[in-house]
């Protein structure tokens, strides 16, 4: 039974009510209390999230041991999961009771979890139980297994179970995996349909009796679950009845290319329905704790907008304003939009120029203005540009402005000479959708020197049946003897390591050329190599029988299975061949395109964390190589813009700290960079750089053109159904229109530099040095107790 909350008082005049984890977390911050709709709480970065959500749910089943819980699904609860297995791991370790004395978690006792019940909060429908990206095995490996929870006493989804009309399993029945829903409103037109009819209506039965349960369980007593991007809780995507419960239903575009990684791709997710349970059933039981996770600056709107509106179809997770004990537990960009948060930004500390640059920005958008037409009025009016020291003169603030932003695209127009390049990205794409027509204004300075470094391997990218379709395109040119290279008596024992620049070179012949079957082709010549590197192939017999034998393992692996490492390793290649395409374009030979494989990337649902003998001293081997004089890297510290570029930041950090010790770095400049998952603001880029029509059209070009098994748009952005480089040029000019309000609609196309005047779109990067850098990327274990613990 539920037991009430061990609850402390902050602001009874707010009836504000935090636990005693929550008390301490809230006077960690430094913050204000919240004056949004729900109470949230701020943490620095992801695996602090995890820290205080684990504490929090560890201090709620203490108070209520057999209760009703539910728990999040996915990547966003990787460091929840991960606290509290070691919480209760090493319970009774001093370094433990010290962790949880210093957050607030004083119990007296170990909390058992065995009596706790759990509800399942949602699954794909219809995916075997079996499959590892089953929401299914999830649960039941990562919170019943890891958990020590009574799977008796589990309200789990098992598709298996559900049966179908006449007693049948769903692959009899939906034996594609695709539902008609309009078969609840029409008539059937086959026995076919008529079979898939009833079993759908058994479906829907079958959500009836779970939402029952739910109810004679006494409701949820401790919900848990992230944010998707249109605001969906469980999968209550935007538009959701408040009032839904259980039920099978179909996703929106969002849901869809977030559920693309799991899934194998946005064709299949784009197909796939999904049972959730609904609204009301997070919010029936009025004393339930329900708590929203979210990290990143790409959550900071839809954040905000479930925050401080009201409760509203639009906003699915603003309804947990019903529910006296709702929080919303936030990374610092997760929160950054947020009216406290920007209240804070413009309120806390000394007045700065940047804060002029981001006050009189947004005020030009608030308004509708072009700078030199703002007035004494609008800045008293707004209730952070009224801040601004000496806004009596408001023609002299806009100018101040107006000439910083100058210098910053002043300094990104300008030619670098006599400098050694590393620009690297974690994927394979990264640096071209974030930075190549930023790249081409250096690239072709002959006293310059290019490097490009991708760190891990990007086989969760390559869909399957895009490597089914060029093996076997490959198997019909061996047939027809179109593969002549295997027709040198070396080829097998060494000639397939060779004219690895010609493969490059002939594909690009043939995008000049428009000859499409014949770059499919030059992408065969580059598979057969992979191949013969990777299955040690000796002959063509051995060759075909290699390939017949990948064709049969990926036609029989089911849409987004982990792949073997050699399939792995065989995407990751085409990957790679895809990258040396690029910068092809601009003369960078394949030696110059690194390729390190980093080992913490193996796909699995958690990425590993780098570790030094592993993913930093690769790095380490390529600093000292090269000696480059500036390094370009995404630039995301606080880990939730893409996990993976967190963590190749962290590796990267602690390979150039390896460096510093060895080498004079007094010089080197970092170029942090950021692109469609993440961004700056204007105020917090020191470059911009003006983006033409024609470097749009180059990045594009280069994209489609290159990354071939990208251009089919498998795994998408929530923000564009397309191509990412489609997404990249939306952003630099919606970044271009900001800055246009601020300078005047003229001052492009009337500018006196052809570079300016050409501008259609901007890119904005943040130089700096090493010490700034590093400061800006400290270690997790110099942001969590997580790292040190584990070397206890």
């Amino acid at each position: 039974m539920m037991k009430p909350n061990n609850i402390a008082v902050l602001d009874t005049s707010n009836n504000l009510f935090y636990s005693n984890v929550e008390k301490i977390f809230q006077s960690n911050s430094n913050r204000a209390l919240p004056t949004t709709k729900i109470p949230y709480l701020v943490v620095n970065n992801f695996p602090q999230l995890g820290l205080l959500t684990s504490l929090r749910f560890l201090e709620w089943a203490s108070e209520n041991p057999d209760g009703v819980i539910s728990l999040p699904t996915g990547r966003t609860p990787e460091f929840f999961i991960k606290w509290t297995a070691f919480l209760l791991k090493n319970w009774d370790k001093n370094e433990i009771r010290k962790v949880r004395e210093k957050f607030g978690l004083t119990l007296a006792a170990k909390p058992d979890l065995s009596a706790l019940h759990f509800v399942q909060i949602d699954e794909y429908y219809p995916i075997p139980s079996h499959q590892l990206n089953s929401y299914f095995h999830y649960v039941s490996n990562y919170y019943i297994k890891e958990f020590g929870l009574d799977p008796k006493k589990a309200l789990l989804i098992n598709s298996d179970e559900i049966l179908m009309a006449g007693g049948r399993h769903f692959l009899e029945v939906f034996p594609n995996y695709e539902i008609d829903l309009s078969l609840r409103y029409r008539e059937s037109r086959s026995k076919t349909e008529e079979i898939q009819q009833k079993s759908i209506f058994l479906i829907d039965e079958w959500c009836c009796s779970y939402e029952q349960a739910i109810i004679d369980k006494g409701g949820i007593g401790f919900f848990l679950g992230g944010i998707g991007p249109d605001g969906h809780i469980a999968f209550n995507a935007r538009g959701s009845d408040l009032r839904s419960t259980t039920r099978l239903t179909a996703t929106n575009y969002e849901t869809q290319a977030a559920a693309a990684g799991d899934l194998g791709g946005i064709e299949v997710s784009a197909k796939r329905l999904v049972i959730t349970i609904g609204l009301e059933s997070n919010t029936r039981n009025p004393n339930a704790t329900a708590i929203v996770i979210a990290a990143g600056d790409t959550k900071a709107k839809i954040v905000k907008d479930s925050l401080e509106s009201p409760i509203s179809i639009l906003y699915p997770a603003s309804v947990l304003q019903k529910l006296p004990n709702a929080r919303f537990y936030l990374t610092a960009g997760a929160a950054s939009k947020l009216t406290d948060s920007v209240d804070r930004y413009f309120l806390n500390n000394s007045w700065t120029h940047e804060k002029t640059e981001k006050a009189v920005i947004n005020l030009c958008k608030k308004v509708e203005k072009y700078g030199h037409n703002l007035t004494l009025e609008d800045f008293e009016n707004d209730r952070h540009a009224k801040l601004i020291p000496g806004k009596e003169n408001p023609e002299k603030i806009v100018q101040s402005v107006v000439e910083s932003i100058a210098n910053k695209m002043h300094r990104g127009i300008k030619k670098e000479e006599n400098q050694v390049f590393l620009h690297t990205g974690p994927h394979h794409d990264d640096i071209t959708i974030g930075l190549l027509p930023f790249i081409g204004n250096h690239v072709r300075v002959p006293s310059n020197t290019f490097n490009f470094a991708v760190l891990t391997s990007g086989f969760t990218a390559v869909t399957n049946k895009f490597v089914i379709d060029l093996l076997e395109e490959t198997k019909a040119l061996i047939a027809k003897g179109q593969i002549q290279m295997l027709n040198y008596p070396d080829f097998f024992t060494y000639g397939y390591k060779l004219k690895m620049d010609k493969d490059v070179n002939h594909y690009l012949n043939q995008i000049a050329s428009k000859q499409i079957s014949k770059q499919r082709r030059g992408i065969c010549h580059r598979l057969v190599r992979s191949l013969v590197i990777i299955y040690g192939v000796d002959s063509v017999a051995k060759l075909i029988e290699t390939i017949d034998n990948v064709l049969t393992r990926l036609k029989n692996s089911y849409d987004g299975e982990k792949n073997p490492a050699d399939i792995q390793t065989l995407k990751g290649m085409l990957r790679e061949f895809e990258e040396e395409l690029v910068w092809a374009h601009y003369g960078v030979q394949v030696k110059d395109v690194k390729h390190l494989r980093l080992g913490f990337f193996q796909g699995d649902m958690f990425t590993e964390q780098p570790e030094e003998e592993r993913d930093v001293i690769p790095i380490l081997n390529l600093l000292r190589e090269i000696k480059p004089t500036v390094i370009s890297l995404i630039f995301d510290p606080e880990g939730m813009g893409h996990d993976i570029h967190y963590k190749v930041l962290q590796a990267i950090a602690a390979a150039l700290r390896l460096w510093k010790d060895e080498a004079d770095l007094s010089n080197l400049r970092i170029w942090g960079y950021r692109n469609v998952y993440i961004r700056f603001n204007p105020e917090e880029s020191n470059i911009i750089f003006p983006v033409s029509l024609n470097g749009m059209a180059a990045m594009d070009s280069a994209f489609t053109n290159c990354y071939s098994s990208q251009a089919a748009a498998s795994f998408p952005s929530h923000e564009h159904n397309g191509k990412l480089s489609e997404l990249s040029q939306k952003i630099w000019v919606e970044q271009f229109d900001d800055i246009r309000l601020l300078l005047g609609k003229d001052y492009f196309y009337m500018n006196s530099h052809p570079k300016i005047r050409a501008t259609h779109g901007l890119i904005y990067l943040r130089e700096m040095k090493l010490d700034e850098f590093l400061n800006c990327a400290k270690e997790l274990k110099e942001n969590t107790e997580w790292y040190a613990l584990q070397q206890e």
